[in-house]
């Protein structure tokens, strides 16, 4: 029955993992640009839940939303600033402007808040389901994340934005012929690329503690997630995400946890070795 527990609890966690992936996905996909500012984009929804609920006592949940928001205006501006004047140059300009954020960002982050570990204390309690008890938080952070998740799939399938998100990504030119303004479109997916990692950094807030690095372990997973359920596949990502949480779930019952990365990363060496599309395809 403890079996159950960790495979449950594992499962929960897997939601917020595949959320946080997704975000990467989103902006592979689109402008294959690998984002190395994902982890202080998570730090970011991470200590704007712990600020807006430890100093105006909001609930962590409102912040999260709060914090998409703010997620999404700092993709835009990361866009404009590092991103926009190098989207065509060859892949390793990205790469270091994205690079170059997320170190002026953490040093200015631990400038403020040092590198101590911080925590939102906030509970909901347990709750059971036969055998299987784990902390409502968590349900809760899975519901969010499936909900955020959903609501990026709505949104790129049911609206015009969407149709010109999806138009860039599959012939930016032919997009811009027709009349779609790719640039915009690039930072509004950039945007949303890091609303959803803000939303994932809030989620893991709410039961983990944290601190201005713990951003760096989150984009790792998530890049082992991204490729176990192929680069630009956010269906994938979501999939891979369960997959990952299942596995952090079950180790700790046989071995010691600090297996856990071990197995992780090569799993990742494997994915790469034999089907580097990953599970689901990695995006054409």
């Amino acid at each position: 029955m403890e079996f159950m527990s960790f495979v449950a609890d594992g499962l929960l966690m897997g939601f917020v993992y595949g959320v946080a992936a997704i975000g990467m996905s989103l902006i592979w996909g689109v402008m294959r640009v690998i984002n190395l500012s994902h982890n202080v984009l998570i730090v970011s929804g991470m200590f704007g839940v712990y600020l807006l609920f430890n100093n105006l006592a909001m609930n962590p949940y409102l912040a999260i939303i709060l914090m998409g928001i703010v997620g999404l205006l700092m993709g835009i501006l990361i866009y404009a600033i590092a991103l926009h004047r190098v989207i065509n140059a060859p892949q390793l300009s990205t790469l270091l402007a994205t690079f170059s954020v997320s170190m002026i960002m953490t040093g200015l982050a631990t400038a403020a808040w040092t590198t101590s570990p911080h925590n939102v204390e906030f509970s909901l309690g347990s709750i059971s389901f036969g055998p299987v008890t784990f902390p409502i938080t968590r349900l809760v952070a899975a519901l969010v994340a499936v909900l955020a998740a959903g609501g990026l799939f709505l949104f790129l399938y049911r609206t015009r934005l969407g149709r010109y998100i999806r138009a860039v990504t599959n012939n930016r030119a032919a997009a811009e012929m027709v009349g779609v303004p790719s640039n915009q479109i690039l930072a509004l997916s950039f945007g949303l690329g890091a609303m959803i990692a803000a939303i994932s950094g809030g989620l893991i807030a709410t039961f983990f503690p944290f601190n201005v690095l713990s951003g760096m372990n989150y984009q790792l997973k998530s890049f082992v997630v991204c490729v176990l359920g192929g680069l630009g596949n956010p269906l994938g990502a979501l999939v891979g995400g369960l997959v990952l949480g299942t596995l952090e779930g079950v180790i700790p019952v046989f071995m010691e946890t600090s297996w856990v990365p071990v197995f992780e990363f090569g799993l990742f060496v494997l994915i790469i070795i034999f089907r580097p599309s990953g599970l689901f395809g990695a995006k054409e």
